[in-house]
């Protein structure tokens, strides 16, 4: 008798499902990258929610662009930085879709911060999802907005000096000051218990957009094994050890 994959895989023993929207396009990104993760749950959520043919996400440049190859949504590619101005047009210009921007920190926190800040400001219903590794991780390893101090990097080799270059920059607490925020919340996806969090976090931003209740923002504390050269077991720990005392987790602002 020959065992099919049915016989094997039963459904009530089946641990790990992928989303129907993610396509089978093998993932490049580096073992132990948290945009895997977060990708899934982005899928998994507007799946949840009924939205496959209402969402439209916004990917600019970075490691995080790459998530148009592998969500099966309509998408559009903005210019580094202009992010959150794109999806203001794709939601005025059509507001009954779902429309987020998915963004790392280069992105989000250098080039583009008068984007996030004025978007977040304007109460633009919308959500931007943050990808949060303190370094600049497809172009080399450079030094950014976020990166920690002390924290060494190719461009700050000898470790984030305040005296030249200022402090890491805390966007999402800035976020949670603005009056045109509804949610403004930093979660992370290194444990089960983390990514469970993320996704209700997820879930909830992606409502109030469709709702009407403001813009939101998600920032996740990830890792960059590549780019801190660690192994994804020590990086994970690195980040638990240095990242969290400075961006802790948890809501911020939630105007319910």
């Amino acid at each position: 008798m020959t065992m099919t994959k049915e016989d094997i895989i039963k459904p009530e023993n089946l641990v790990y499902k992928k989303p129907k929207l993610m396509n089978d396009k093998p993932m490049h990104y580096c073992p132990g990258c948290s945009h895997g993760v977060v990708h899934k749950l982005v899928a998994e959520v507007i799946e949840e929610m009924g939205m496959e043919d209402k969402t439209v996400g916004i990917s600019p440049v970075g490691c995080a662009v790459f998530i148009y190859n592998y969500i099966d949504i309509d998408w559009q590619e903005a210019a580094h930085g202009r992010a959150p101005a794109v999806a203001t047009a794709i939601k005025r210009l059509w507001p009954d879709k779902l429309v987020f921007t998915y963004q790392g920190d280069g992105d989000l926190a250098c080039i583009g911060t008068a984007e996030t800040i004025h978007a977040l400001n304007r109460g633009e219903n919308i959500t931007i999802i943050f990808i949060n590794n303190a370094i600049y991780g497809m172009t080399g390893g450079q030094m950014a907005p976020t990166t920690l101090v002390g924290m060494k990097t190719a461009t700050s080799p000898y470790g984030r000096d305040v005296k030249l270059h200022g402090y890491p920059l805390k966007m999402t607490e800035i976020a949670a000051t603005l009056e045109g925020t509804a949610y403004v919340t930093r979660q992370s996806v290194q444990t089960t218990a983390a990514i469970r969090k993320t996704k209700k976090a997820i879930r909830k931003a992606f409502e109030n957009s469709m709702n009407g209740k403001g813009s939101n923002l998600v920032e996740v504390v990830s890792t960059c094994n590549s780019g801190w050269k660690m192994s994804p077991e020590a990086s994970n720990k690195w980040m638990e050890e240095h990242m969290f005392p400075y961006y802790p987790l948890g809501d911020l602002k939630d105007k319910e």
